[in-house]
């Protein structure tokens, strides 16, 4: 090891310098360490998060906004996060059973109570016990328990902590990313990596003790979804898009004919929207039209729409499958407002956080795919199926799910570009 002097320890790492908030190219070293503080500066965690997680993750915020002078503390940073976010859990569920004792079944079945409120303790007992499970959820199931990563997410997401279908199928790989780290393996990671995973972390963290990040990428809070006006010419060669409000005060420079939909302006899919099909990436409700810009401006001082939000995570679509063909999905209060002649086949009603994971899933069962679960949680797909079987008992299991089946009839209007893939049913 090469001993440096104190002068030589503070200079820059040059190989952070080509990070740039534009991506690669080169920054001066002031520029650098003011850059790299403001990257995890807005990654707070909520009030209430233990003090022993929050500690842990200042540790690691400190040690990132110093990679400018090492670059491999970025890749301590990255790691540190695979077992922050088990310590996280485990103090997570000390606190959701401060003062309680827990009831552990073995695996002969015979019960005994344990205190949680301090988990090495706790841990330490558990692994006395042969097959360990616990109770979890509201219907407070047997389901096995190890104390690990794998039990502690499990355990989380049963009780509501963690959400999400896609999250679900990132558990796998937290584990084994977990597993890399604790058992050991060189390896060094970027600052972009890095910071990412602080990120992730921080989201998890946050989600734990019950709050939501705006704009997040794993657990995001609810998002706005205002008055929309989409927007195609006569010969269907071109579709626009736009706030309704802003209508009255823009023109056409060829005749459109519009639609209003309450939906998420980002939304990659809104293009390809279907009043009577989940086609978008985010929920999207039909609120009026066909009709001419007029007339839209018309039925917005008339109407005065209101603006809403949505959480789009483990939201219930169904799905209809009749004589091996697999229909788009639908919203469940859509189906439930179809007339008798199209409720016929099996439907499907799955938990999912894009209701086109619904499809590839059904799809996949359908086709006979091994790997692909009929019922329950998948291992293959960011996917839960809830129910199958006939409209009306797929419905029951929706609105049992949470899922809003109050019955919505709306006439078929699709987007030129939904129009252009066809439905597998009339």
């Amino acid at each position: 090891m090469e001993i440096k002097s104190l002068k030589e320890l503070q200079a820059v790492d040059e190989r952070t310098l080509i990070f740039t908030p534009l991506g690669l190219g080169r920054m001066s070293p002031e520029d650098s360490a003011d850059f790299q503080q403001r990257v995890v500066a807005e990654l707070r965690l909520a009030d209430g998060v233990a003090e022993a997680t929050r500690a842990r993750f200042e540790q690691l915020r400190t040690a990132f906004i110093h990679g400018v002078l090492c670059y491999e503390l970025f890749t301590l940073v990255e790691d540190s996060t695979r077992l922050t976010l088990e310590q996280a859990l485990r103090d997570r569920f000390a606190a959701q059973h401060e003062d309680q004792e827990i009831e552990v079944r073995d695996f002969r079945g015979r019960v005994r109570r344990i205190p949680a409120g301090d988990y090495p303790e706790f841990f330490r007992l558990l692994r006395k016990i042969r097959n360990p499970q616990i109770r979890m959820g509201n219907s407070q199931d047997w389901e096995r328990f190890n104390g690990t990563l794998a039990g502690l997410l499990t355990w989380a997401r049963r009780e509501g902590l963690l959400r999400g279908q896609r999250n679900r199928r990132r558990d796998p790989s937290r584990q084994a990313l977990r597993n890399m780290v604790a058992h050991g393996t060189y390896h060094l990671t970027t600052p972009v990596d890095a910071a990412r995973s602080l990120s992730g972390l921080a989201e998890t963290i946050n989600h734990l003790w019950g709050q939501s990040t705006s704009g997040g990428r794993l657990y995001p809070a609810p998002l706005d979804q205002p008055i929309l006006a989409i927007g195609w010419s006569v010969e269907r060669a071109m579709t626009v898009m736009g706030l309704a409000d802003e209508l009255a005060g823009t023109r056409d420079d060829t005749e459109l004919t519009y639609i209003l939909v309450r939906a998420v302006h980002g939304d990659p899919n809104l293009m390809e929207f279907d009043s009577l099909k989940a086609t978008t990436a985010f929920p999207a409700q039909y609120l009026w039209g066909p009709g001419t810009r007029d007339e839209a401006i018309a039925w917005m001082n008339r109407v005065k729409p209101t603006p809403d939000r949505c959480d789009y995570l483990d939201q219930i679509v169904v799905v209809r499958t009749l004589d091996g063909q697999v229909d788009l999905p639908a919203y469940p209060g859509i189906a439930a407002g179809l007339p008798d002649e199209e409720q016929t086949g099996i439907w499907h009603a799955v938990r999912v956080d894009r209701p086109l994971d619904a499809l590839g899933h059904i799809r996949a069962i359908v086709a006979g795919e091994p790997g692909h679960a009929p019922h329950g949680e998948c291992e293959t797909c960011p996917a839960d199926t809830v129910a199958t079987g006939d409209l009306t008992a797929v419905l029951k299991a929706a609105q049992e799910a949470g899922a809003d089946t109050e019955p919505l009839h709306v006439p078929d209007i699709r987007t030129p570009i939904a129009a252009a893939f066809p439905r597998p049913f009339p």
